[in-house]
């Protein structure tokens, strides 16, 4: 056997005769086995046995802080143990006949996790997987020595494949213990993967001089744009010029803007017209404007108006729709079909 190992076995048998306990582990019924067939005299088992290293605790909140400033993740650290930091075994040929000692890399490595040693734990399960890729104690074993640095998330990577392996009750008491933090660590990185490309989105999230009093001319023009909107009221429009401003500010306001060409004369017109008041009211995040062609010849013809009662839909500048004649139902849908889209 090699000289590491000798040593490592040497600890673990120091290990033993300081707490004999470790000796009625079930993964350990190999080793217990062999000294009673030499006669061996083992203590019996505690009634009470120290917690289990994996009991479950209540999960802290993860903070709902939004600033991009990443804060820390409050994750159940209280397993955790410092790193052991012997030095690393050479590893056997994973090509060779699987023998008897190669059968028991895993036991071995279960032993390193009763001692807390998880990193020569994890050697020996590493072992024991490129022997067997499909054992359940090596992906077991490795779980939980992973699970005492404080890798969550590749603790709970091998204990899920341990537990399709072959399923225990032990592998469900970690998995209880695990899949909490890893599962805080999953959402704490697309929080922050989520904002970072909202802040690359926005620009530089660093506002300057510059950039703050462009922000502040934006919203007062904005306010201006409002100001100049009738909510819930249809606006009567005199002049090309009258009909630019208020399309401007349907613009900046992002609103939906509604041109309804008119007369005095026009019977259909008239039983439109009321209606028309009614879905201004109903709609008061929409621009309804109304237009006498007769008082506003020069909207008229740079709209080509050849017929009345006629509506044009304009969205940040664009016409969008439009519709022909008295249809109150028409006009409502074509009203909830622009109004509501982006």
């Amino acid at each position: 056997m090699e000289e590491g190992k000798l040593r490592e076995l040497k600890q673990f048998i120091e290990s033993c005769r300081s707490n004999p306990s470790l000796l009625h582990n079930p993964s350990l019924s190999f080793f217990k086995a062999y000294l009673l067939s030499l006669g061996a005299r083992i203590p019996p088992q505690p009634k009470t046995e120290p917690g289990d290293f994996y009991e479950t605790k209540p999960d802290p909140p993860l903070s709902a802080q939004d600033d991009l400033v990443e804060s820390d993740i409050e994750l159940d650290n209280a397993d955790v143990v410092e790193p052991d930091n012997d030095p690393p075994q050479k590893m056997g040929d994973p090509s060779v006949e699987v023998t008897e000692e190669n059968r028991n890399a895993a036991q071995l490595a279960n032993v390193f996790v009763k001692l807390k040693k998880p990193n020569a734990a994890i050697r020996d399960a590493d072992t024991a997987l490129k022997i067997n890729p499909d054992s359940a104690k090596g992906y077991k074993i490795r779980g939980m020595s992973r699970a005492m640095l404080g890798l969550w998330e590749e603790a709970a990577s091998d204990l899920h494949v341990a537990s399709k392996l072959d399923y225990d009750e032990e592998l469900s008491t970690v998995l209880k213990k695990v899949e909490p933090n890893a599962r805080k660590i999953e959402e704490h990185r697309r929080k922050y993967d989520r904002l970072r490309k909202q802040k690359q989105q926005k620009g530089d999230p660093v506002k300057t001089e510059a950039s703050v009093k462009k922000e502040q001319e934006t919203e007062t023009q904005v306010q201006e744009a409002l100001s100049a909107l009738k909510d819930g009221q249809v606006i009567g429009i005199h002049s090309t010029g009258e009909l630019e401003k208020k399309l401007s500010a349907a613009s900046k306001t992002s609103r939906l803007a509604i041109l309804y060409f008119t007369a005095t004369w026009c019977g259909p017109c008239r039983f439109i017209s009321p209606i028309y008041t009614s879905l201004a009211e109903k709609h008061p995040k929409v621009v309804f404007l109304k237009i006498d062609i007769d008082e506003a010849r020069d909207v008229a013809a740079s709209w080509n108006i050849s017929s009345v009662p006629t509506f044009f839909f304009v969205k940040n500048g664009k016409e969008v729709d439009s519709v022909v004649g008295a249809d109150k139902s028409t006009l409502e849908r074509k009203i909830a079909q622009h109004a509501g889209s982006h």
